[in-house]
């Protein structure tokens, strides 16, 4: 009995300490998102916008009261809105106060579609106003060095590096290990190019996956090499020899002897030539501000023959992440996006639609589903679609029922095809462990599917023939968009991906360009001299998100804060935890370093 007592009171003072802790956390919580907003940046005479991107660069900045919490112990870095960043640069062409750019770049995280985006708004930017732009970095990595091509003066620290030497990517292989374990895996697909099973059934690449990533991959590095050849006026040819020679180990003064830098300094220099820049005498602080506070600050625009306030809309409906499966609201919910979409449509305020898209896909039943509203929404007014990183396999079929599809040179899109694996564990369990297995069933097949068998023929005939006809789906939905022979589909579809650029000569997109050149091809489309753009889903204000908050949400929160980067694969495993039915996704990620 004693011991009773002693364990309840120290659960009741355990519970007790907990919710003190929770309860002053909550309102330390409540008391920084209060004083975030209340606070309004200022933008100070003589400023640079900066731009660093080393944080996760998205379509759209989240409304997250986590995020960017300076709580001691906390701390959790906030993603950067491609919107905002966009806004800002066009922002700071006309805003007296802003006398440059600098980029302040290593490591750019964001696609390099995301990093297309923004080195063309730099280029407009040089071209409306003729403010410098400075580039700095103690280490370009290859998607920084792309971006910051296009700055007036590139500046590396002395002992720093460009990495420079090419797109590449290595594919692991598992046939052999699954012999070796017992387990067979059972492929059924529908294309050649699907090369997400290769690794189950091959040791190496396939001709056909190999041909298709060979394509991608030249179309990305020599479209990356015009653009730097344009701005820095090296040879394509003397680019790729560099490439071949391996600048990443070469320090700063040699990139600058080969032309691919203007000087090497350090950090004190580069403030010197700062102040130069903006007038600053002495030793001050030059003055900056990052575009997560400078697209909210008022700046008048100049008249551009659009004056007061305008009824007609263009709404840009976002839709990210995988296509049916949403891990603490990331992702496409299928009924949520639609919902929208009908919204829009119906509303006669809006004019034309823009769905901006960054999916690998997911399931193929809930992209049909949107790809039912984009099309009904495509009879009764202008729709736009905008692909962005990657509009790939389900983010390609919501997309080619718009009338327009607009998409970057380096846009991974494609991915036309189905598959699905299931592994026959039978062998590892019965021969390997000793576990045997017996089932009860009132019909032939009420056990399948199974990983615990291998399937009948009868079995495997009913898969391949659901693969066969949501291909067939896919290849109509397409052809019927684009307004091609369903032949001519599948010849460029079957699983196979594209850049954007390979896209453009095979009839899948029709311009290449950003989500701002996708805007104003809906207001062209739609006659519309005088819009206003609305996005939407309309986001909800800090404190909304902060009482929607669930345990599932924080438990997400400190786990990201916990494992950095790593927390993908965490996320990895729990979408894969949720998949059902047959997917249309693109067959692996691709990541541009």
């Amino acid at each position: 009995m004693k011991d009773f007592f002693k364990y309840t009171l120290a659960t009741i003072v355990g519970i007790t300490v907990v919710s003190i802790i929770s309860f002053f956390l909550f309102f330390m919580v409540v008391g920084v998102i209060i004083s975030s907003t209340e606070q309004q940046a200022t933008v100070s005479d003589n400023s640079l916008l900066i731009l660093k991107l080393n944080r996760k660069i998205v379509d759209r900045a989240p409304v997250d009261p986590f995020e960017g919490l300076n709580i001691p112990g906390f701390k959790q870095g906030k993603r950067a809105g491609l919107n905002d960043i966009l806004k800002s640069i066009e922002k700071a062409s006309y805003d007296s106060r802003i006398k440059g750019i600098y980029l302040k770049l290593s490591v750019v995280k964001g696609g390099i579609a995301t990093v297309e985006e923004i080195r063309n708004a730099l280029k407009a930017f040089k071209e409306k106003c003729g403010k410098p732009i400075y580039a700095y970095a103690d280490f370009y990595g290859q998607k920084a060095y792309y971006l910051a091509s296009v700055a007036d003066t590139i500046v590396i620290n002395p002992q720093g590096a460009i990495d420079f030497r090419g797109l590449g990517g290595e594919m692991m292989f598992y046939k052999k290990a699954l012999e070796k374990l017992g387990v067979e895996a059972q492929i059924v697909r529908h294309g050649k190019f699907k090369a997400a099973v290769e690794p189950f059934m091959l040791e190496k690449m396939s001709s056909a996956n190999r041909e298709q990533t060979m394509t991608y991959l030249n179309s990305l590095w020599g479209h990356i090499l015009k653009g730097i050849s344009e701005e820095r006026g090296i040879p394509v040819e003397r680019l790729n020899e560099l490439a071949d020679q391996v600048q990443t180990f070469e320090k700063g003064d040699k990139a600058v002897e080969k032309g691919l830098a203007d000087f090497a300094k350090y950090k004190d220099q580069v403030l010197d030539d700062l102040r130069a820049l903006t007038g600053i005498t002495g030793n001050k602080g030059v003055p900056v501000i990052a575009p997560s506070d400078y697209a909210d600050v008022y700046v008048k625009k100049p008249e551009k023959g659009r004056k007061g306030f305008s009824k007609n809309k263009i709404a840009v409906i976002y839709a990210s992440g995988d296509i049916g499966v949403s891990i603490d609201g990331n992702g496409i919910d299928g009924d949520n996006l639609s919902r929208e979409i009908r919204a829009a449509r119906q509303d006669s305020n809006y004019k034309a639609i823009v769905l901006r898209i960054n999916s690998p896909g997911g399931s193929a039943f809930v992209s049909d589903v949107i790809w039912r509203e984009v099309k009904l929404a495509a009879q009764e007014k202008v729709v736009i679609a905008s692909l962005g990183d990657v509009a790939a396999s389900g983010g390609y079929y919501i997309a080619c029922a718009a009338d327009k599809i607009v998409a970057s040179p380096n846009t991974i899109t494609g991915s036309i095809g189905i598959f699905g694996v299931i592994p026959n564990m039978g062998e590892l369990l019965n021969d390997k462990l000793g576990i045997t297995i017996d089932a009860v069933r009132t019909n032939k097949h009420s056990d399948f599917i199974t990983i615990t068998r291998g399937m009948t023929d009868f079995e495997h005939g009913l898969l391949q023939q659901s693969i066969e006809e949501g291909y067939d789906t896919f290849i109509s939905r397409v052809a019927d968009g684009r307004g091609m022979d369903k032949a001519a589909v599948d010849k460029i579809g079957q699983g196979r991906v594209w850049t954007g650029e390979n896209a453009l000569d095979i009839g899948l997109i029709d311009v290449l360009g950003g989500l701002n050149d996708a805007i104003t091809l809906a207001a062209e489309t739609s006659g519309l001299e005088n819009y206003r753009v609305v996005s939407l889903p309309k986001q909800s204000d800090p404190f909304e998100e902060l009482f929607k908050t669930g345990p599932d949400k924080i438990r997400n929160w400190m786990i990201k804060k916990e494992l950095g980067e790593s927390a993908k694969y965490y996320e990895f495993l729990r979408k894969a935890a949720q998949l059902k039915g047959v997917y249309a996704r693109m067959p692996y990620d691709i990541i541009i370093q």
